[in-house]
Protein backbone atom coordinates (compact mmCIF):
# COMPACT_ATOMS: atom_id res chain seq x y z
CA UNK A 1 0.00 0.00 0.00
CA UNK A 2 1.42 3.53 -1.10
CA UNK A 3 1.55 5.97 2.11
CA UNK A 4 0.68 9.59 0.63
CA UNK A 5 2.35 11.77 2.58
CA UNK A 6 -0.47 14.92 2.84
CA UNK A 7 2.00 17.54 5.04
CA UNK A 8 4.20 17.26 1.80
CA UNK A 9 1.82 17.63 -0.80
CA UNK A 10 0.21 20.40 0.60
CA UNK A 11 3.33 22.18 1.56
CA UNK A 12 4.35 21.71 -2.40
CA UNK A 13 1.07 23.24 -3.15
CA UNK A 14 1.66 26.18 -1.47
CA UNK A 15 5.16 26.70 -2.58
CA UNK A 16 4.12 26.65 -6.07
CA UNK A 17 0.94 29.28 -4.68
CA UNK A 18 3.58 31.70 -3.86
CA UNK A 19 4.87 31.54 -7.50
CA UNK A 20 2.93 34.30 -9.49
CA UNK A 21 0.42 34.73 -6.42
CA UNK A 22 -1.86 37.50 -6.54
CA UNK A 23 -4.69 38.33 -3.60
CA UNK A 24 -6.69 34.74 -3.31
CA UNK A 25 -5.36 33.37 -6.91
CA UNK A 26 -1.61 32.83 -9.02
CA UNK A 27 -1.43 34.44 -12.54
CA UNK A 28 1.11 32.23 -14.32
CA UNK A 29 0.21 32.84 -17.86
CA UNK A 30 1.92 30.46 -20.06
CA UNK A 31 5.44 30.81 -20.99
CA UNK A 32 5.65 34.11 -18.95
CA UNK A 33 8.35 34.43 -16.25
CA UNK A 34 6.61 33.30 -13.53
CA UNK A 35 5.06 30.31 -15.19
CA UNK A 36 8.31 29.06 -16.53
CA UNK A 37 9.76 29.91 -12.74
CA UNK A 38 6.79 27.46 -11.35
CA UNK A 39 7.64 24.57 -13.67
CA UNK A 40 11.59 25.41 -13.13
CA UNK A 41 10.61 24.83 -9.41
CA UNK A 42 8.75 21.59 -10.46
CA UNK A 43 11.83 20.17 -12.54
CA UNK A 44 13.24 20.70 -9.08
CA UNK A 45 10.84 18.81 -7.06
CA UNK A 46 10.97 16.01 -9.86
CA UNK A 47 14.57 15.17 -9.78
CA UNK A 48 14.46 15.37 -5.60
CA UNK A 49 12.00 13.02 -6.50
CA UNK A 50 14.40 10.72 -8.42
CA UNK A 51 12.66 11.50 -11.62
CA UNK A 52 14.68 12.72 -14.50
CA UNK A 53 13.03 16.05 -15.84
CA UNK A 54 12.92 16.33 -19.46
CA UNK A 55 11.46 19.19 -21.78
CA UNK A 56 9.78 18.47 -25.28
CA UNK A 57 10.00 21.22 -27.97
CA UNK A 58 6.44 22.72 -27.27
CA UNK A 59 7.42 22.90 -23.40
CA UNK A 60 6.00 20.23 -21.95
CA UNK A 61 7.65 19.08 -18.88
CA UNK A 62 7.84 15.42 -17.74
CA UNK A 63 9.61 13.65 -14.76
CA UNK A 64 10.51 10.43 -15.71
CA UNK A 65 11.14 7.53 -13.70
CA UNK A 66 14.87 5.56 -14.02
CA UNK A 67 13.01 2.41 -15.28
CA UNK A 68 12.75 2.90 -19.37
CA UNK A 69 9.68 0.42 -19.50
CA UNK A 70 6.34 1.25 -20.16
CA UNK A 71 4.63 3.20 -17.15
CA UNK A 72 1.47 5.47 -16.01
CA UNK A 73 1.48 9.30 -16.59
CA UNK A 74 0.21 11.42 -13.97
CA UNK A 75 -0.18 15.13 -14.55
CA UNK A 76 -2.52 18.37 -15.47
CA UNK A 77 -1.05 21.91 -16.08
CA UNK A 78 0.24 24.28 -14.35
CA UNK A 79 -0.16 27.50 -16.36
CA UNK A 80 -3.18 29.87 -15.36
CA UNK A 81 -5.80 32.40 -16.91
CA UNK A 82 -4.69 35.84 -16.58
CA UNK A 83 -6.45 35.63 -12.84
CA UNK A 84 -6.84 31.90 -11.62
CA UNK A 85 -7.94 30.10 -8.50
CA UNK A 86 -4.64 28.45 -7.13
CA UNK A 87 -5.14 25.32 -7.62
CA UNK A 88 -6.75 25.18 -11.30
CA UNK A 89 -4.37 22.27 -12.84
CA UNK A 90 -1.63 23.00 -10.18
CA UNK A 91 -3.47 20.29 -7.66
CA UNK A 92 -3.01 17.59 -10.51
CA UNK A 93 0.58 18.50 -11.35
CA UNK A 94 2.10 17.93 -7.83
CA UNK A 95 -1.07 15.12 -7.06
CA UNK A 96 1.30 13.38 -9.30
CA UNK A 97 4.53 14.29 -7.90
CA UNK A 98 3.52 13.13 -4.58
CA UNK A 99 2.01 10.10 -5.96
CA UNK A 100 5.05 8.97 -7.81
CA UNK A 101 7.57 10.20 -4.84
CA UNK A 102 4.95 8.22 -2.16
CA UNK A 103 5.70 5.15 -4.79
CA UNK A 104 9.51 5.13 -4.69
CA UNK A 105 9.28 5.40 -1.18
CA UNK A 106 6.91 2.19 -1.11
CA UNK A 107 9.73 0.33 -3.57
CA UNK A 108 7.64 1.32 -6.46
CA UNK A 109 8.60 2.33 -9.75
CA UNK A 110 7.04 2.98 -13.19
CA UNK A 111 4.89 6.21 -12.25
CA UNK A 112 6.17 9.46 -14.36
CA UNK A 113 4.61 13.06 -14.52
CA UNK A 114 3.51 15.76 -16.83
CA UNK A 115 2.86 19.38 -16.72
CA UNK A 116 1.26 20.41 -19.88
CA UNK A 117 2.35 23.58 -21.73
CA UNK A 118 -0.52 26.03 -22.44
CA UNK A 119 -3.24 24.27 -21.46
CA UNK A 120 -5.29 27.97 -20.82
CA UNK A 121 -4.55 28.80 -24.08
CA UNK A 122 -3.07 32.20 -24.12
CA UNK A 123 -1.49 30.71 -27.75
CA UNK A 124 -3.77 27.98 -28.51
CA UNK A 125 -6.17 25.51 -26.07
CA UNK A 126 -4.72 22.04 -24.70
CA UNK A 127 -1.54 23.11 -26.86
CA UNK A 128 1.14 21.02 -24.77
CA UNK A 129 -1.37 17.99 -25.03
CA UNK A 130 -2.74 18.62 -28.42
CA UNK A 131 0.98 18.69 -29.84
CA UNK A 132 2.46 16.03 -28.05
CA UNK A 133 -0.51 13.62 -28.76
CA UNK A 134 -0.35 14.12 -32.53
CA UNK A 135 -3.87 15.93 -32.57
CA UNK A 136 -1.84 19.38 -33.72
CA UNK A 137 1.04 20.23 -35.74
CA UNK A 138 3.85 20.96 -34.58
CA UNK A 139 4.57 23.36 -37.46
CA UNK A 140 1.02 25.00 -38.06
CA UNK A 141 1.47 26.91 -34.50
CA UNK A 142 4.86 28.92 -34.65
CA UNK A 143 3.51 31.70 -35.38
CA UNK A 144 0.60 31.97 -32.93
CA UNK A 145 0.60 35.03 -30.76
CA UNK A 146 -0.70 35.29 -27.85
CA UNK A 147 -2.27 38.67 -26.59
CA UNK A 148 0.42 40.34 -25.44
CA UNK A 149 2.01 39.68 -29.34
CA UNK A 150 4.65 37.34 -28.55
CA UNK A 151 5.29 34.72 -31.32
CA UNK A 152 5.01 31.22 -30.24
CA UNK A 153 8.46 30.41 -32.23
CA UNK A 154 9.86 33.14 -30.71
CA UNK A 155 9.10 32.28 -26.69
CA UNK A 156 10.40 28.59 -27.63
CA UNK A 157 13.70 29.60 -29.16
CA UNK A 158 14.53 31.97 -25.59
CA UNK A 159 13.80 29.23 -23.35
CA UNK A 160 17.38 27.42 -22.69
CA UNK A 161 15.84 24.39 -21.44
CA UNK A 162 14.69 23.78 -24.80
CA UNK A 163 17.99 23.87 -26.07
CA UNK A 164 18.23 20.29 -24.76
CA UNK A 165 14.49 19.11 -25.75
CA UNK A 166 13.97 15.59 -26.04
CA UNK A 167 10.67 13.82 -27.79
CA UNK A 168 9.02 12.13 -25.20
CA UNK A 169 7.10 9.31 -27.11
CA UNK A 170 3.42 8.44 -25.87
CA UNK A 171 4.21 4.66 -26.23
CA UNK A 172 6.52 4.84 -23.32
CA UNK A 173 2.33 4.90 -21.13
CA UNK A 174 0.36 2.27 -20.57
CA UNK A 175 -2.28 4.66 -18.99
CA UNK A 176 -2.92 8.67 -18.32
CA UNK A 177 -4.94 9.92 -14.87
CA UNK A 178 -5.25 13.72 -14.45
CA UNK A 179 -6.42 15.20 -10.70
CA UNK A 180 -8.64 18.53 -10.86
CA UNK A 181 -10.64 20.28 -8.94
CA UNK A 182 -14.54 20.19 -10.03
CA UNK A 183 -14.50 24.12 -11.10
CA UNK A 184 -17.92 24.00 -10.60
CA UNK A 185 -20.85 23.52 -7.68
CA UNK A 186 -21.89 19.81 -8.16
CA UNK A 187 -19.81 18.58 -5.65
CA UNK A 188 -19.78 20.89 -3.22
CA UNK A 189 -23.12 21.75 -3.12
CA UNK A 190 -23.70 17.69 -2.33
CA UNK A 191 -21.21 17.04 0.57
CA UNK A 192 -19.44 14.23 -1.54
CA UNK A 193 -15.65 13.77 -1.78
CA UNK A 194 -14.74 12.53 -4.93
CA UNK A 195 -16.13 12.37 -8.39
CA UNK A 196 -15.07 9.97 -11.28
CA UNK A 197 -15.20 11.37 -14.72
CA UNK A 198 -16.55 9.13 -17.23
CA UNK A 199 -16.70 11.86 -19.98
CA UNK A 200 -15.42 15.30 -21.18
CA UNK A 201 -18.12 17.24 -23.08
CA UNK A 202 -18.01 17.65 -26.61
CA UNK A 203 -18.04 21.50 -27.65
CA UNK A 204 -19.65 23.16 -30.58
CA UNK A 205 -19.15 27.19 -31.57
CA UNK A 206 -21.78 28.92 -33.66
CA UNK A 207 -20.37 32.67 -34.33
CA UNK A 208 -23.41 35.14 -35.19
CA UNK A 209 -23.89 38.05 -37.58
CA UNK A 210 -26.92 40.04 -36.93
CA UNK A 211 -27.33 42.46 -39.79
CA UNK A 212 -29.25 45.38 -39.31
CA UNK A 213 -29.56 49.12 -40.27
CA UNK A 214 -27.47 51.83 -38.98
CA UNK A 215 -29.15 55.11 -38.22
CA UNK A 216 -29.58 58.29 -36.54
CA UNK A 217 -31.40 56.81 -32.78
CA UNK A 218 -33.34 60.60 -32.16
CA UNK A 219 -34.88 60.73 -36.11
CA UNK A 220 -35.36 57.00 -36.73
CA UNK A 221 -38.93 56.16 -35.45
CA UNK A 222 -39.55 53.50 -33.92
CA UNK A 223 -41.66 50.93 -36.60
CA UNK A 224 -38.90 52.36 -38.95
CA UNK A 225 -36.07 50.50 -37.29
CA UNK A 226 -33.26 47.55 -38.26
CA UNK A 227 -32.00 47.66 -34.76
CA UNK A 228 -29.05 44.78 -33.98
CA UNK A 229 -29.29 44.54 -31.13
CA UNK A 230 -32.84 44.05 -31.05
CA UNK A 231 -32.31 41.31 -33.48
CA UNK A 232 -29.71 39.65 -31.31
CA UNK A 233 -31.73 39.73 -28.18
CA UNK A 234 -35.00 37.67 -30.33
CA UNK A 235 -32.14 35.22 -31.23
CA UNK A 236 -30.61 34.65 -28.38
CA UNK A 237 -34.14 34.45 -26.11
CA UNK A 238 -35.49 32.01 -29.20
CA UNK A 239 -32.32 29.87 -28.30
CA UNK A 240 -32.42 29.44 -24.46
CA UNK A 241 -36.16 28.80 -25.00
CA UNK A 242 -35.64 25.94 -27.54
CA UNK A 243 -32.36 24.68 -26.10
CA UNK A 244 -34.39 24.47 -22.24
CA UNK A 245 -36.65 21.82 -24.13
CA UNK A 246 -34.34 20.21 -25.67
CA UNK A 247 -31.10 20.04 -23.14
CA UNK A 248 -29.92 16.94 -21.28
CA UNK A 249 -28.54 16.99 -18.00
CA UNK A 250 -25.66 18.03 -18.87
CA UNK A 251 -26.52 20.72 -21.27
CA UNK A 252 -24.85 23.94 -21.42
CA UNK A 253 -24.99 27.26 -24.15
CA UNK A 254 -23.62 30.60 -23.54
CA UNK A 255 -23.72 33.81 -25.33
CA UNK A 256 -19.99 34.50 -24.11
CA UNK A 257 -19.04 36.98 -27.13
CA UNK A 258 -20.97 39.48 -28.12
CA UNK A 259 -20.33 43.26 -29.56
CA UNK A 260 -21.92 45.68 -31.19
CA UNK A 261 -21.67 48.21 -34.37
CA UNK A 262 -21.08 50.91 -33.78
CA UNK A 263 -21.71 50.61 -30.04
CA UNK A 264 -22.49 54.43 -29.90
CA UNK A 265 -25.04 55.87 -27.46
CA UNK A 266 -26.83 57.93 -30.16
CA UNK A 267 -26.81 55.14 -32.97
CA UNK A 268 -29.17 52.43 -33.88
CA UNK A 269 -26.98 49.33 -34.27
CA UNK A 270 -26.36 48.23 -37.54
CA UNK A 271 -24.47 44.97 -36.55
CA UNK A 272 -24.37 42.76 -33.45
CA UNK A 273 -21.76 40.07 -33.96
CA UNK A 274 -21.83 37.01 -31.31
CA UNK A 275 -20.53 33.59 -30.54
CA UNK A 276 -23.18 31.13 -28.93
CA UNK A 277 -20.93 27.95 -27.38
CA UNK A 278 -23.02 24.65 -26.73
CA UNK A 279 -21.55 21.63 -24.58
CA UNK A 280 -22.62 18.28 -24.24
CA UNK A 281 -21.11 14.71 -23.68
CA UNK A 282 -23.45 13.02 -26.61
CA UNK A 283 -22.44 14.29 -29.93
CA UNK A 284 -25.94 13.59 -31.54
CA UNK A 285 -27.45 16.43 -29.19
CA UNK A 286 -24.44 18.87 -30.06
CA UNK A 287 -25.19 18.10 -33.63
CA UNK A 288 -28.84 18.66 -32.97
CA UNK A 289 -28.80 21.61 -30.88
CA UNK A 290 -25.90 23.50 -33.78
CA UNK A 291 -28.52 23.06 -36.08
CA UNK A 292 -31.60 24.08 -33.50
CA UNK A 293 -29.76 27.40 -33.32
CA UNK A 294 -28.93 27.29 -37.07
CA UNK A 295 -32.72 27.29 -38.04
CA UNK A 296 -33.34 29.90 -35.74
CA UNK A 297 -31.46 32.31 -37.37
CA UNK A 298 -32.77 31.05 -40.59
CA UNK A 299 -36.80 31.60 -39.36
CA UNK A 300 -36.18 35.08 -37.98
CA UNK A 301 -34.38 36.07 -40.84
CA UNK A 302 -37.27 34.96 -43.18
CA UNK A 303 -39.88 36.52 -41.22
CA UNK A 304 -38.43 39.83 -40.53
CA UNK A 305 -35.68 42.70 -41.71
CA UNK A 306 -33.51 41.56 -39.95
CA UNK A 307 -30.82 39.51 -41.17
CA UNK A 308 -29.06 36.56 -39.07
CA UNK A 309 -25.97 34.86 -40.74
CA UNK A 310 -24.36 32.26 -38.66
CA UNK A 311 -21.18 29.80 -38.91
CA UNK A 312 -20.17 26.73 -37.17
CA UNK A 313 -16.55 28.09 -36.28
CA UNK A 314 -15.83 24.74 -34.14
CA UNK A 315 -16.83 21.39 -33.57
CA UNK A 316 -14.80 19.59 -30.31
CA UNK A 317 -16.02 15.83 -30.26
CA UNK A 318 -16.93 14.63 -26.65
CA UNK A 319 -14.25 12.42 -25.06
CA UNK A 320 -15.53 9.50 -23.40
CA UNK A 321 -12.49 7.69 -21.01
CA UNK A 322 -11.48 4.53 -20.31
CA UNK A 323 -14.57 2.50 -19.17
CA UNK A 324 -11.81 -0.14 -17.33
CA UNK A 325 -9.59 3.09 -15.77
CA UNK A 326 -13.41 4.29 -14.76
CA UNK A 327 -14.33 1.21 -12.95
CA UNK A 328 -10.73 0.99 -10.80
CA UNK A 329 -11.48 4.89 -9.68
CA UNK A 330 -14.95 3.52 -8.72
CA UNK A 331 -13.91 1.17 -6.85
CA UNK A 332 -10.98 2.49 -4.79
CA UNK A 333 -13.42 5.58 -4.05
CA UNK A 334 -16.15 3.53 -2.73
CA UNK A 335 -13.58 1.72 -0.60
CA UNK A 336 -11.84 5.25 0.71
CA UNK A 337 -15.26 7.32 0.81
CA UNK A 338 -18.52 4.64 0.54
CA UNK A 339 -21.10 6.35 -0.75
CA UNK A 340 -19.53 10.36 -0.69
CA UNK A 341 -18.65 9.95 -4.49
CA UNK A 342 -20.20 10.37 -7.89
CA UNK A 343 -19.29 9.68 -11.34
CA UNK A 344 -20.12 12.35 -13.60
CA UNK A 345 -19.10 14.30 -16.40
CA UNK A 346 -16.80 17.03 -17.14
CA UNK A 347 -18.07 20.41 -18.24
CA UNK A 348 -14.61 21.87 -18.80
CA UNK A 349 -11.82 20.92 -21.14
CA UNK A 350 -8.62 19.35 -19.72
CA UNK A 351 -5.45 17.97 -21.37
CA UNK A 352 -7.39 14.43 -20.78
CA UNK A 353 -9.33 14.76 -23.91
CA UNK A 354 -6.12 14.51 -26.51
CA UNK A 355 -4.54 12.09 -24.58
CA UNK A 356 -7.75 10.05 -24.58
CA UNK A 357 -7.30 9.78 -27.58
CA UNK A 358 -4.27 7.86 -27.77
CA UNK A 359 -3.77 5.47 -25.12
CA UNK A 360 -6.51 4.68 -21.91
CA UNK A 361 -7.47 8.29 -19.87
CA UNK A 362 -8.96 8.60 -16.74
CA UNK A 363 -9.85 11.61 -14.42
CA UNK A 364 -10.60 12.80 -10.75
CA UNK A 365 -12.07 15.48 -9.57
CA UNK A 366 -12.05 16.86 -5.91
CA UNK A 367 -14.41 19.63 -4.74
CA UNK A 368 -14.20 23.51 -4.96
CA UNK A 369 -14.81 25.34 -2.67
CA UNK A 370 -17.99 27.11 -2.66
CA UNK A 371 -17.60 25.73 -6.23
CA UNK A 372 -15.31 28.29 -7.25
CA UNK A 373 -12.85 27.88 -10.05
CA UNK A 374 -10.83 31.41 -10.34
Amino acid sequence: MVEINSTRLLDDLAALRRIGGQGTGVVREAFTATDLEGRRWLARRFAEAGLRPVWDPIGNLFGLPPTGRPTVLIGSHSDTQPECGWLDGSYGVVCGLEIARAAQEAGLQGLAVVSFADEEGSFEPLLGSRVWSGELPFSAIQDRTDRRGRRLRDVLAGMPELRAAEQVPPQLFKAYIEAHIEQGPVLDDAGEAIGVVETIVGMQHVEVAIMGDQNHAGTTPMDRRQDAVMGFVAFAHAVDEAFRSEAGPSTVWTFGRVTVSPNATSIVPGRTDATLQIRDPEQARLNRLTARAQMIAKNISANGSIEIRTQVTAKLPPAPLNAALVSTLTSAAERLVPRRWWRMVSGALHDAVPVSRIMPSAMLFVPSIAGKSH
